[in-house]
């Protein structure tokens, strides 16, 4: 099986599964590019992208480090997978995935 290529636009979800800095925080993050140039693990990569709120806006840019096979494709248009909060003002914020 050939290994999906990371295009600008794609949507990932990061969670463990792509590196030890996202277990207690998934994010999810729109890439600017791959950055195919720099020297890494075998089955690890660098991107830059764009990290997004829970509306899908773009909040921080980002260079990651991250493991090819930990990458989870979001598709475009799809509920994004972030842990939305509760409005202001409201108590005991339900963290919930879509």
């Amino acid at each position: 099986m050939t290994e999906r290529p990371i295009r600008a636009g794609d949507l990932l979800h990061l969670t463990r599964a792509a590196s030890v800095q996202f277990v207690s925080r998934p994010i999810v993050v729109r890439v600017i590019r791959h950055l195919v140039d720099r020297q890494t693990y075998h089955g690890w990569t660098w991107i830059e992208a764009y990290q997004l709120d829970a509306r899908g806006e773009a909040v921080a840019k980002r260079e990651l480090f991250v493991w090819r096979k930990g990458l989870r494709w979001v598709a475009p248009g799809s509920a994004t997978p972030v842990v939305r909060r509760a409005a202001r003002g409201t108590h005991g914020a339900r963290g919930v995935r879509t």
